[in-house]
């Protein structure tokens, strides 16, 4: 299993964080069921302020460009891509029509050198 840290911003308005966090309560099972598929077998988003965290544990087999080729060809994927938008606001350093930007692991305490210059 290969674990995979993502970050992504929201729009900086309490009541649009507000709804956001309501929708991730009642999340479309067809959303749920194109995570599964994808090879994510587990996942969670963290909130602090306006930015948000992800941890994805994926299969070893797993692909962002299988699943943003998977997530294009499906409609409700796309809705709900769109509707989360609403909330979303990309990074300042994110790369043009780039959501979640993945994050470089730069300390391990299982393995404290691993990660070092």
């Amino acid at each position: 299993m290969i674990r995979h840290s993502l970050a992504l911003d929201l729009k900086d308005e309490p009541s649009l964080i507000k709804e956001y966090e309501r929708w991730h309560r009642k999340v479309w099972p067809e959303i749920l069921e194109s995570i599964r598929d994808s090879g994510i077998e587990s996942m969670q988003i963290y909130r602090t302020g306006n930015r948000l965290f992800m941890i994805m544990e994926v299969a070893d087999d797993f692909s962002f460009d299988k699943k943003a080729l998977a997530d294009q060809a499906d409609e409700q994927v796309r809705n709900w891509e769109t509707l989360m938008w609403k909330y979303q606001q990309a990074l300042p350093w994110a790369k043009k029509d780039e959501k979640w930007v993945r994050m470089e692991l730069i300390f391990d305490l299982k393995e404290p050198q691993r990660h070092a210059d």
